[in-house]
């Protein structure tokens, strides 16, 4: 197997990681430290827990039924 189709197999298993690890929200908490950054400097980021929390709360407050 050749040196170049090793990389381009390589880019190709790292770009369909990152589409399943977004698809399944288990990189959420780095996309929102990297808006954290970009958007909003001056506050300081949630951690880890705190994060997961909050989502967990947005997620399943309130109510959720059509009846």
């Amino acid at each position: 197997m050749g040196e170049g189709l090793m990389d381009k197999l390589t880019a190709r298993l790292g770009m369909f990681w990152r589409f399943i690890r977004r698809v399944s929200g288990d990189d959420a908490y780095e996309r929102y430290l990297m808006h954290q950054a970009s958007a909003h400097p001056q506050d300081a980021a949630l951690s880890r827990k705190a994060f997961f929390r909050r989502e967990q709360e947005k997620k399943w407050d309130g109510i959720r039924r059509c009846c």
